[in-house]
């Protein structure tokens, strides 16, 4: 997955301003202990945050 698509995928499910607070701010468990924006400095792969996203944050199959 691209980042231009993550990013989309995030601001559509948390609104365009939220979504990079929610991954600037929130510890995730799923993430090792990370923030969305600290586990992709880390070189973790988009399509894996975004997963651990969707997990963590109930988000709905059809936005999967």
């Amino acid at each position: 997955m691209r980042l231009t698509i993550f990013w989309e995928r995030m601001a559509d499910h948390f609104g365009a301003v939220y979504a990079d607070s929610f991954a600037r701010d929130h510890v995730m468990a799923e993430l090792g202990g990370r923030t969305v924006h600290e586990a992709l400095d880390a070189g973790w792969d988009a399509k894996d945050v975004w997963r651990a996203v969707c997990t963590s944050m109930d988000v709905p199959a059809d936005k999967r």
